[in-house]
């Protein structure tokens, strides 16, 4: 059973999706009202334990990364309920720019710590600005630049292997190892994401962003908290 007839939503490249069985936007729902849970409850802790006790320079940035892990997990809730409309579109918007937002804030936390250096300084100023680009032409030209968005989110998320060296010499390797776990997660749910025909298709996406981005926030606390108790 289908609650609409098409069109149902609009993808990112903006062309007509078949349209989900209730059944699918239940479980689409409930992984994104989990990952909002886990991201509100786990970052606050996060925030808190580093302010007061463990990481307090490190606050400004893992503020960052908190607020656009938020933001992405709730614009995404809004533009895959939502019913189809004009304002959908507007959301759809938000949503593919915020997913920008959220890879520049991931990075945030661990270019920090070698932010002293110069290729921190360079490879943090190059993923702001690169995301930057993104979301100002997803905003502004929504209807554009379709599937190379896919293409430019990889390249940004993966662009930290150029410095990977300078991140090895100051990161715990648990965290490396956890990086490279969510990065591999959110790269294989592009084939769910791709993969239209399959059932609960949409879902299975959401759930490698949702694992993708828990074991991000993992890293996180292990760097942050974890590896300086």
């Amino acid at each position: 059973m289908t609650i609409t007839s098409k069109p149902q939503s609009y993808s990112w490249w903006s062309r007509e999706q078949r349209p989900f069985t209730v059944a699918e936007l239940v479980v689409d729902a409930a992984v994104h009202i989990l990952g909002l849970v886990v991201a509100v409850a786990a970052g606050s802790i996060l925030l808190t334990l580093t302010l007061l006790h463990t990481a307090p320079e490190a606050f400004p940035a893992l503020l960052v990364y908190v607020s656009t892990l938020i933001v992405v997990l709730g614009v995404s809730l809004a533009y895959n309920l939502w019913p189809v409309s004009p304002i959908k579109r507007h959301l759809a918007r938000l949503d593919q720019a915020a997913i920008f937002l959220f890879i520049a804030g991931s990075y945030t936390p661990f270019l920090a710590v070698i932010g002293g250096t110069p290729v921190g300084t360079v490879m943090m100023s190059l993923v702001w600005g690169a995301s930057l680009v993104g979301v100002a032409l997803k905003l502004i030209m929504p209807q554009r630049f379709g599937r190379l968005a896919i293409v430019l989110y990889l390249a940004i998320g993966w662009s930290g292997v150029l410095v990977f060296q300078s991140l090895a010499a100051v990161l715990p390797a648990t965290t490396l190892w956890l990086l490279l776990a969510g990065g591999v997660t959110y790269s294989a749910g592009i084939i769910f994401h791709l993969w239209e025909k399959l059932r609960f298709q949409n879902a299975l996406w959401h759930v490698c962003v949702v694992a993708g981005a828990s074991l991000h926030l993992w890293a996180v606390i292990d760097c942050m908290i974890v590896a300086r108790i």
